[in-house]
């Protein structure tokens, strides 16, 4: 069957592979429709990413078909549509016991850690699938990058008006915007690239934009749109190091910052920055089952709309010679996806 490997960073190759085995107890074995590409996928292209495998076949952001389903297995049956929950754990660990299978000590995450769906088959645990009667193979393979952004605003318990601030409006920025609007938080966005603050002024219905420009002037700006105040959260989404180590200046005193983003680098701040205002650090990692059953609910029912998020598809033939230019900014990429089957 096909398959698209990325032999090393920079490098991807298509290959013909073999067949799955047929399920066992507790599996399923699917068939893949739709990779979705996400800022992971672009770190390990680009080498950056510190959990990548190489050579590994990518793809976590998922829409499959059941095919079969081993013995015992009752949550999903052959012809169900599903999202993938890609974390797999131990269930054993410290973490997992107390609920965070999203932090397990020995998490492979597929197209990760170990082989994932770019390939037109695959068998994994089916307690892993969450399915859906009414979504599309699009909308299924969105479900684990707004799974990334509900899993942040849950860590950061944001509540009603509270102001909060999200730098980076990349796709995993984008998804903490669509459940900061559930929570029907005060939302602004800070980012470079002015044609993504647009998007999210027009499309996702954002309160502010700030255009980083690098001047010293952000905070101030960020006071202005905010009635003088600083926003009580940020949330750092950008993957950027720099970025990281200076987001705690656009926090109020007792607020919070919380990264999202993933760096290689160290960040770097004076202690006083965080211990004058008494700021609360934090990281979100992945998601847990529960983000994935909310989003596909909350999908079905019409409170995200996630057709401004498809910007860009490619076929599983041109998938390698296409994939260079959804890293240029000229492109305009928000999410694009691969068509596998």
């Amino acid at each position: 069957m096909k398959a698209i490997i990325l032999e090393k960073p920079e490098h991807f190759t298509t290959a013909e592979i073999d067949e799955p085995a047929q399920p066992g107890v507790g599996e399923a074995l699917v068939e893949v429709h739709r990779v979705g590409i996400c800022g992971t996928d672009v770190s390990g292209y680009l080498g950056k990413m510190p959990f990548f495998t190489y050579p590994v076949i990518p793809g976590h952001e998922l829409g499959v078909q059941v095919m079969a389903v081993g013995e015992g297995v009752e949550n999903v049956q052959p012809g169900d549509r599903c999202s993938i929950e890609p974390y797999m754990n131990c269930g054993e660990c410290y973490a997992c016991q107390k609920g965070a299978t999203n932090c397990c000590e020995s998490l492979e995450v597929i197209g990760v850690h170990k082989n994932g769906g770019m390939c037109e088959r695959f068998v994994l645990p089916a307690h892993k699938l969450h399915p859906s009667a009414k979504m599309t193979m699009e909308q299924l393979a969105l479900v684990e990058t707004l799974a990334i952004g509900c899993n942040c605003v849950n860590r950061a318990a944001t509540q009603e008006g509270d102001k909060v601030l999200v730098i980076g409006a990349g796709p995993i920025g984008m998804a903490a915007m669509e459940f900061l609007k559930v929570a029907k938080a005060e939302i602004t966005v800070m980012d470079m690239n002015e044609t993504r603050l647009q998007f999210c002024k027009e499309k996702l219905g954002v309160d502010h934009t700030v255009v980083f420009k690098n001047d010293g002037t952000e905070a101030d700006r960020l006071r202005e749109v905010n009635g003088g105040d600083l926003p009580n959260t940020v949330i750092d989404a950008t993957g950027s190091h720099i970025s990281m180590s200076n987001a705690f200046q656009y926090c109020c005193f007792t607020g919070q910052v919380l990264y999202v983003g993933i760096t290689t680098q160290d960040l770097t701040f004076k202690h006083v920055a965080i211990h004058r205002p008494e700021l609360t650090i934090k990281a979100s990692r992945n998601a847990v089952p529960g983000d994935f059953t909310r989003i596909i609910s909350l999908i079905e029912e019409g409170v995200i709309n996630t057709d401004p998020w498809l910007s860009h598809q490619a076929s599983y033939d041109d998938f390698i010679g296409e994939f260079p230019n959804w890293l240029k900014p000229e492109t305009g990429v928000i999410k694009a996806v691969l068509h596998m089957n």
